[in-house]
């Protein structure tokens, strides 16, 4: 027996134990990761910042990231926008009313919004917008849950 055989012997059973307990998800049962692989990937589709500061909020992020505001977007309530490198878009615009705070909201895109919205529903939250289509752009959905304002968003 070598001066190794001994640390051979400890890491095999340390996998033999590993395995026993279903750690290495050989059990059968599918791992954390096997499962992540399956799920669909999120993706934000759109990035909406209210903020009354919107000029100084578009300047500060152009000159952080090298990008270039649009000029005020009317189907989008005003806001400047800037492509994301994913292909989505980040708006910065004023509140819209008085009763409207200051938000980062982000938009998930779902395949089925009213689908996704019931979700939200079924699951406590208030929806403060239903879905509504913006002609040529998409279609989106505001929700309220646990204190954070969540967007949905469909092509």
């Amino acid at each position: 027996m070598t001066s190794t055989t001994p640390c051979r012997f400890a890491c095999v059973l340390s996998l033999v134990a590993l395995v026993a307990l279903g750690v290495l998800g050989v059990s059968g049962e599918r791992t954390h990761r096997e499962v992540r692989a399956q799920e669909a990937p999120m993706h934000v589709r759109f990035l909406e910042i209210v903020t009354p500061e919107m000029d100084l909020t578009c300047e500060t992020l152009a000159a952080a990231h090298g990008v270039k505001f649009s000029d005020p977007v009317p189907e989008f309530g005003n806001s400047r926008t800037a492509e994301l490198k994913d292909g989505g878009i980040l708006s910065v615009r004023a509140p819209m009313h008085e009763a409207e705070n200051t938000t980062v909201r982000p938009y998930i895109l779902t395949d089925d919004i009213h689908a996704a919205v019931k979700a939200a529903e079924d699951n406590g939250a208030t929806i403060a917008h239903p879905p509504l289509e913006i002609p040529g752009r998409g279609t989106f959905a505001i929700y309220f849950l646990g204190g954070i304002e969540h967007g949905l968003w469909q092509d």
